[in-house]
């Protein structure tokens, strides 16, 4: 007698708690000609439960619109959802005897199998089948939904929201209060699914059954305006682009890097000609159906004037950790799986995956099998590319920031999002100032090499309008650019990345003294006060020394100014000319005594003897 107590117990708490049945003691007869209507309020409980706004377990879905809940989540409501209804089976009456006892209650007719196939029921599991209908259970129908969604998420709602489309009816998005209603419904069991959402809801509600009339939490009624809420997780993937001088550089990015913290970083500096390695990291949204696969994400690249594309090097990598250690698969601009195109008078750059490559986001079973996430959900994606620095870029602390934009959609294609971060590159020069002592020397004959000690290598450069700016490297000075001060005896070279330099004078003007020894010059970036809005990371600044004194640099902390003075040679006797004939004159007139005088002691030797 108990246990059956507690049998009727528990299904009297199911047909509470769903809504799904009814018996005939329990409630006055359904009014068959009255219309019904359906009313949804989609929140962001993700948010509202990180702010303590919400907790799932102390609320009870009633089928009633609760003002309070209303209220309570305002704030927190989602626009532009869709959802789809799909009237699955007919609400009938069953009366029959079992065992000698008169049963009645709700049984659900359904006509057509597709949605019973995709949540596991089949003729075997109905209560009874009559003319082609099968009927089942509200017990038996929510079941068969929580264990299929418990084993195969993914597929189920995958079967069940396209039922939907293809036999169903669509309601209105939901409104800026997270608010959609449908009416003039006729009564019957109905599936309900997400169908689009927008571009922050990661993860759709699962699709489930609503009874059209539903009982009354009391028991004592029928409810012909039912009222859910459905909950949705939202989140936005994310998005950091980092830059670092590729030293080694053949000026073609092959991606394929291993450690993403190798060299990387949000600021960077380099000489101009020199090539930078740019990678941008993305974490891809949470993917669970097709109602929250992307349907966009595009990636809006801009450098500033003066850094110019390597083309045709773009390399796309996914990890399954966010240390990109687990490559799961690396695409070319070959691949086909996403575009590139070229703004050449913005200088930007735009990376767009195609509707190959977003169906390889999307559906890959590379990652996920059976289960709830599907595709590339919360993968890692990772872009490289290289550029190079031109005589355009800019010096000093004014620097030369570069930005990324990406911008995705999910089904809902009118509503989408974007996020931002950039990475900064400085460079910088020298002005040396060349002088002679006396005024009188002539720069035209002066020259001198510029050498990287820290990279270990001769500078080459392109002059423009009296300036040197950086090109390039080469491993022998006599391969080297030979720099030449202007009218002026200045020698400006622009394009410096902070390193240790040593100056050589290989030349100068004749009657004057070359420098005995190189000119250090040291150019050091670190960190200053400002930080960048945008990616936060700390701006840099520049400081310099000559021969280990500090100097005052120029133009924004970008140039290192310095002097070179060379001095006359010394005087040195005058050789040569008139006084060279006096002296080889006087010298063979002494030679020719000396003769003589040698003669003469042999002829008195003789006649002596």
């Amino acid at each position: 007698m108990k246990k059956t107590k507690r049998l009727w117990a528990l299904l009297l708490a199911m047909v509470m708690a769903l809504g799904l049945i009814s018996t005939a003691f329990a409630a006055p007869t359904i009014d068959s000609g009255r219309k019904a209507s359906l009313s949804l309020y989609k929140y962001d409980i993700t948010a509202a439960s990180e702010d303590g706004a919400w907790n799932t377990a102390s609320y009870v879905s009633t089928g009633v619109q609760d003002d309070a809940v209303t209220d309570k989540l305002a704030q927190y409501a989602i626009q532009g959802v869709e959802f789809t209804y799909l009237r699955v089976a007919d609400i009938a009456m069953n009366n029959e005897l079992v065992d000698g006892q008169r049963q009645v209650g709700v049984l659900y007719g359904f006509a057509e199998d597709t949605v019973l196939q995709a949540i596991g029921l089949t003729a075997a599991d109905a209560h009874k089948s009559e003319n082609g209908t099968r009927y089942y259970t509200a017990d038996k129908l929510n079941k068969a939904m929580s264990d299929a969604l418990a084993a195969n998420a993914t597929t189920v709602k995958n079967a069940l929201e396209a039922a939907a489309r293809n036999g169903g009816k669509a309601m209105p998005e939901t409104d800026a209060n997270g608010h959609s209603k449908v009416g003039g419904l006729e009564q019957g069991l109905y599936l309900v699914v997400e169908t689009r959402v927008p571009e922050n809801v990661i993860s759709t509600c699962n699709p489930f059954f609503v009874s059209l009339p539903m009982t009354t939490m009391d028991g004592k009624n029928w409810n012909y305006d039912v009222t859910v809420y459905p909950k949705n997780q939202t989140g936005n993937p994310t998005l950091e682009k980092t830059v670092r001088e590729d030293k080694n550089s053949t000026g073609k990015n092959t991606g394929s890097l291993t450690d993403i913290t190798d060299g990387y970083a949000h600021t960077a500096t380099a000489s101009v000609g020199d090539v930078v390695d740019y990678q941008i990291i993305s974490t891809l949204p949470t993917i669970t159906s097709k109602a929250t696969s992307l349907t966009t994400y595009t990636f809006a690249d801009t450098l500033r004037e003066g850094i110019r594309y390597n083309r045709s090097d773009v390399v796309i990598e996914f990890f399954r950790d966010a240390g990109c250690t687990d490559q799961i698969t690396a695409w070319d601009e070959d691949s086909g799986k996403f575009a590139v195109s070229y703004d050449d008078a913005a200088n930007t750059m735009t990376i767009g995956m195609t509707e190959t490559g977003l169906a390889d986001i999307n559906e890959s079973e590379s990652v996920y099998t059976d289960s709830v996430k599907r595709g590339y959900s919360d993968c890692t994606m990772r872009i490289t590319y290289a550029a190079t620095l031109t005589a355009d870029v800019q010096l000093g602390d004014t620097d030369n920031p570069n930005e990324v934009v990406l911008t995705w959609k999910r089904t809902n294609t009118s509503y989408y999002d974007t996020l931002q971060d950039c990475c900064h590159v400085y460079t910088y020069g020298v002005d040396v100032l060349k002088q002679f002592s006396d005024g009188k020397g002539d720069l035209a004959n002066v020259n001198f090499l510029l050498h990287n000690d820290t990279d270990g290598y001769y500078l080459t450069a392109e002059l423009v309008d009296g300036v040197y700016y950086v090109t390039g490297h080469e491993a022998k000075g006599n391969k080297a650019t030979v720099f030449v001060p202007n009218g002026e005896g200045h020698i400006r070279v622009m394009g410096l990345e902070d390193d240790t330099y040593t100056l050589t004078e290989t030349a100068t003007d004749k009657g004057y003294v070359l420098l005995k020894d190189g000119v250090e010059i040291v150019i050091t970036a670190a960190e200053s006060e400002s930080a960048c809005d945008t990616c936060g990371a700390k701006l840099l600044t520049a400081s310099g020394t000559v021969n280990g004194d500090a100097v005052d640099m120029e133009d924004g902390n970008a140039i290192v100014p310095l002097t070179v003075i060379n001095n006359p040679a010394f005087d040195l006797p005058k050789t040569g000319g008139y006084g060279t004939w006096m002296f080889t004159a006087g010298g063979c007139m002494l030679l020719g005594a000396a003769a003589f005088i040698v003669a003469r002691g042999r002829k008195h030797n003789r006649n002596d003897q």
